[in-house]
């Protein structure tokens, strides 16, 4: 796998006159086994699978996030590298933002609800950022984990009103064999914490209790919810256990007699 610490190394080393065969998957390190899934799909789909590292600042509403998100990189860099991956791109804010964070693209509906209600800009930041990576990578196809479903809606959505020539492939989401999501900010829960998270999952996908039930069964595990709803054809929930705040959603109508996925 070859490793371009700077967008300009990688225009300097690659052939970006076709998209034809190009997949990427833009993520900001800390990788797991979430993150491999979706490079195994762009290896198995391209000839060229192109994975971008960037912590980004601008989607960032909690200073704190930012200041501790893990840095695994050498550890990414293995995970790749052994998944397939062709090529790792290490964007600097500098190439990415030359005028700062002066020119962003916004949505003003579906970014306003769940996550966007209580989350100031995010989507916008996170929007900005993936413009900006498909435009460097010149992708055919991009590809982005459904934990984190409102970003592919939100994403998916972009890519169709500004006709960006750009496939966005969903992938399901990777969980541990309880049905916990996996997600770069579990490292942070210790065992015990662990174990209540997993029944998140468990009460979401509950098809005989009603959403004040799961509420009223999440704050007596000692959740902090940030929302339940559903909408888009599925269940989502948010909910801080300790400082760790924990998303995951499932297609409606739930049901949890189908066996998890993977």
């Amino acid at each position: 796998m070859k490793v371009h610490r700077s967008i300009a190394a990688w225009r300097a080393a690659s052939d970006l006159s076709t998209r034809a065969g190009r997949g990427l998957v833009p993520t900001m390190g800390a990788l797991h086994e979430g993150h491999k899934a979706l490079v195994d799909r762009a290896v198995a789909e391209n000839r060229q699978t192109v994975v971008t590292i960037y912590v980004n600042p601008t989607q960032f509403d909690n200073p704190d996030d930012l200041a501790t998100y893990p840095d695994t990189l050498d550890d990414d860099i293995a995970l790749l590298d052994a998944a397939g991956a062709s090529d790792l791109v290490l964007p600097q804010y500098h190439e990415l933002y030359p005028h700062d964070y002066t020119v962003f693209i916004d949505e003003s509906e579906d970014s306003r609800v769940l996550c966007g209600a209580s989350r100031d800009g995010h989507f916008r930041g996170v929007l900005s950022v993936v413009m900006k990576l498909l435009n460097v990578s010149q992708a055919e196809r991009a590809y982005f984990g459904l934990k984190d479903y409102q970003q592919y809606h939100l994403v998916k959505k972009m890519v169709e009103a500004f006709f960006v020539p750009v496939e966005i492939v969903g992938v399901e989401t990777v969980r541990d064999a309880k049905g916990l999501a996996l997600s770069s900010r579990n490292r942070r829960l210790d065992d015990a914490q662990l174990a209540t998270a997993r029944r998140m999952n468990q009460l979401l996908r509950s098809d005989s209790l009603s959403l004040d039930e799961i509420r009223h069964e999440l704050d007596t595990l000692g959740f902090r919810l940030d929302y339940l709803e559903e909408r888009w054809g599925r269940r989502f929930i948010a909910a801080f256990l300790g400082d760790v705040r924990l998303i995951d959603n499932v297609p409606l109508p739930v049901n949890d007699k189908v066996p998890l996925p993977g």
